[in-house]
């Protein structure tokens, strides 16, 4: 999902693109935290925000192109929705309707045929060729991820992490991702945002990408530069359902269904 967040930024900025003028550009498209304390709500509290035009251009965006992939809705439910009326529930809620009847490798598929269908064409070539795998790519990638990727997964900042045994700021901590928290479903986290973006970067635009999300607090670590594990090593594959919170939970499952399927 974030790679379309920052298709805008990847193929105009330049190689001297400064802290300063990041930080000015951020501060003009970052939503803002509705909460007193300008922090994510603590666990088990919903956060609030106040999106601008920006996030519901990106949610109506999304949602349309997704819409097409989804079940019907439910009969009653109210009328189509034009420009800049999504807003996050009712995207979240799409989601949700695109995981109906579909496996986890299918929905996973559409994620990708949706993110390939609002590139210019070449565009993962062209990604290729101005960011080759190397430590500053990674670095550049991570800086582009907050302010871009912030309408999607709330607030965020760089971090160092560790990339085959080289210490890089190419490192992004979600402070409580916001689509986690809205959807409270373990499955749409790894199937409809974990999985296909990693494969985005690491397939399509050929720069390694491996997120990390924490079930016990709802963060997520994003590592550029390093190659995501296969599904069945990765630990986000044997994780239970929310089963306080997951409309579409299976309690009886020690992994989440959506997972297994």
């Amino acid at each position: 999902m974030v790679a379309l967040g920052l298709q805008a930024a990847h193929f105009t900025v330049p190689r001297q693109f400064s802290i300063r003028k990041q930080k000015t550009f951020s501060s003009l498209i970052r939503c803002g935290i509705a909460e007193p304390s300008g922090e994510p709500a603590p666990l088990g509290q919903k956060t609030k925000y106040n999106d601008g035009l920006f996030e519901k251009a990106f949610m109506t965006l999304f949602a349309r192109k997704m819409e097409k992939f989804a079940a019907a809705p439910k009969a009653g439910t109210e009328a189509k929705k034009g420009w800049f009326e999504f807003d996050y529930e009712s995207f979240v809620e799409v989601s949700k309707r695109v995981m109906q009847g579909r496996s986890r490798l299918q929905q996973q598929q559409v994620v990708r045929e949706v993110l390939l269908s609002m590139l210019p064409p070449g565009a993962p070539a062209q990604f290729r060729k101005l960011f080759p795998p190397t430590r500053w790519a990674a670095e550049f990638n991570a800086a582009l991820t907050v302010p871009f990727f912030n309408w999607l997964v709330g607030p965020s900042e760089v971090v160092e992490v560790e990339v085959n045994g080289v210490k890089q700021k190419s490192g992004v901590h979600i402070k409580k991702c916001r689509y986690l928290e809205n959807s409270g479903c373990v499955g749409m986290c790894v199937n409809m945002c974990k999985i296909p973006t990693q494969d985005f970067f690491t397939n399509e635009f050929g720069l390694p990408l491996t997120m990390i999300p924490n079930f016990e607090d709802m963060s997520c670590e994003m590592v550029y530069g390093q190659v995501p594990p296969p599904f069945e090593e990765d630990l986000a594959s044997k994780q239970p359902c929310f089963a306080d919170i997951c409309s579409m939970a299976n309690p009886s499952s020690s992994v989440c269904h959506k997972l297994q399927a």
